[in-house]
């Protein structure tokens, strides 16, 4: 049966969004700020040749700065001020949520600091943003002074400006995606990175439509990708979705006349709790050698390391190895980063602490068996929904001989943007619920007031 909050949210109607004046405000604010970060991926660092640039970068699109360029909106192929984007806040994040559950003095800030210790936790992110920031800049102002051709005037002052501009980049960035959390709707830095990543998709359509016209592509193969690609969305909507939900009841109290608890509720169980992540680190950590071969490519390798370039060759897209070892990183990470979000133990005690149990099993050391039986399973199967939606334009490009611009199709690209898309809907339905539950509560007040 619906609840209360469902039926509600079930009878939202267009009048509901045009009086929900907080909510336009919101909307606006956080197109605002999008269209600002839009603007800053056209605008270059200084001292960089664009046109060498570009000719060294299409070197290296299929590598790992191929994977940051569509994450930052093309801003890495134009060395842009937002050409780190807000990867190094996402690394600083995962960081200190690894170290969160392993370093004593941050895991007791996570679980008994409440909310100052969940701001102290924010500052270190901060903290460790900046650090992760001038050391990814320094080594792109490195990288582009130590390649000839790609700046006008190399030297101390060109480093200094460089990592200046980038890392100051990263900072408004994450201010930005602050504010948009804080001023707009959902959460910024995910709504930074999925406009970045809706930017670039058009220019595949595009390419895909060109290539209809040269005779290279069929009309017909491009309604198949068209259609794989909604199946490919529907897919992504159901599983990030679907959930285990386990029964949990509390025991009734009685105090004096009154009776207390009671209650039947569930515990929710994500069947993907990793989420984007796996495929993300999965895909950085594969296409690193890549990228490090292409900057030694004119340079010549030790008698020891002559076999590097057949091995990393065999790790290009659509190999054999790649797809083997990309499946394989991916399993690992998202059992990996399950561990990281979920403990079973920690739940298991805090449902014991606060009298809940679940049917049928021992509250305490059970209970957390039981969990961790159910996550495993859980997480094969959001393991085995992700790697298949990764590799769907692996296969189809290796296999079936498909463009190179089916990588539209699956992987990490199109999760976020649906996860995203997902996660704002539900923040907009959710400010609608708050004005009508407004509107319902003025209602009954002025018709008490009559009385």
């Amino acid at each position: 049966m619906a609840s209360a909050a469902e039926q509600l949210a079930a009878n939202l109607r267009f009048a509901t969004f045009r009086k929900a004046a907080e909510l336009h405000k919101r909307i606006g604010f956080t197109l605002m700020a999008l269209i600002a970060y839009r603007l800053g991926t056209y605008i270059p660092i200084p001292g960089i040749d664009p046109i060498a640039f570009s000719q060294a970068f299409s070197g290296q699109a299929q590598g790992i700065l191929g994977m940051f360029n569509m994450f930052s909106g093309g801003a890495v192929e134009r060395m842009a001020i937002f050409s780190l984007n807000v990867m190094p806040y996402i690394s600083a994040s995962i960081i200190v949520q690894l170290l969160g559950t392993v370093y004593p003095p941050w895991e007791k800030l996570r679980k008994e600091g409440g909310e100052a210790g969940r701001k102290t936790l924010n500052q270190y992110t901060r903290y460790l943003t900046v650090i992760l920031a001038l050391f990814q800049s320094f080594a792109i102002a490195t990288g582009l002074q130590s390649s000839p051709g790609l700046v006008l005037n190399p030297g101390v002052f060109f480093l200094a400006s460089t990592v200046v501009t980038l890392t100051g980049g990263t900072l408004l960035l994450m201010w930005l995606g602050e504010q948009i959390t804080s001023r707009g709707i959902g959460n910024g830095v995910s709504l930074i990175i999925f406009a970045g990543i809706v930017a670039v998709l058009p220019r595949g359509v595009w390419q895909m439509f060109a290539m209809t016209r040269t005779g290279s592509l069929s009309v017909l193969g491009v309604l198949a990708m068209a259609g794989l690609a909604a199946g490919v969305i529907v897919t992504i909507v159901f599983m990030e979705r679907a959930q285990r939900r386990l029964l949990t009841q509390y025991p009734r109290r009685q105090t004096g006349s009154r009776s207390f608890g009671g209650d039947a509720s569930f515990l929710p169980l994500k069947v993907n709790i990793s989420g984007v992540m796996a495929p993300i680190f999965a895909s950085s950590l594969l296409l690193l050698p890549t990228t490090a071969m292409g900057f030694l490519a004119n340079a010549e390798l030790p008698a020891w390391a002559q076999w590097m370039p057949s091995v990393v060759g065999s790790l290009q897209h659509g190999q054999p190895a790649f797809v083997a070892l990309y499946a394989a990183l991916i399993v690992f990470f998202c059992f990996f980063y399950t561990t990281v979000m979920f403990n079973p133990e920690e739940v298991a005690e805090n449902l014991r602490k606060y009298g809940g149990f679940l049917p049928g099993i021992r509250p305490g050391k059970r209970t957390a068996e039981y969990l961790d039986y159910v996550l495993t399973r859980l997480t094969v199967i959001g393991a085995a929904y992700i790697a298949a939606v990764c590799l769907l334009p692996e296969f189809l490009i290796s296999f079936m001989g498909s463009p190179q611009q089916t990588r539209a199709l699956g992987g990490t690209s199109i999760l976020i943007v649906v996860s995203v898309t997902m996660d704002t809907v539900a923040q907009i339905q959710s400010h609608l619920l708050a004005h009508q539950y407004e509107g319902l509560i003025k209602k009954s007040k002025l018709r008490g007031g009559r009385k």
